[in-house]
């Protein structure tokens, strides 16, 4: 999980639980989304975003890669 790549469908920041789409496992997963730590910035809807830290069951942290 840790290194794949998603896309936010809810905006990640500090102070937000955001939402991304990660395609895993021959399909697409919606996972519960916090900012990496030391991320100050908001991460919008759209954000291609890679996931930095992985807590089961449904929560990652991620970092943006790029906007869209």
């Amino acid at each position: 999980m840790v290194g794949m790549t998603g896309r936010v469908t809810g905006a990640v920041g500090p102070g937000l639980v955001g939402e991304v789409i990660v395609h895993i496992r021959g399909g697409a997963e919606h996972f519960l989304a916090h900012p990496a730590p030391g991320e100050t910035s908001r991460i919008g809807v759209g954000a291609v975003v890679t996931v930095v830290e992985y807590q089961p069951p449904r929560t990652v942290y991620v970092m943006a890669v790029y906007e869209d």
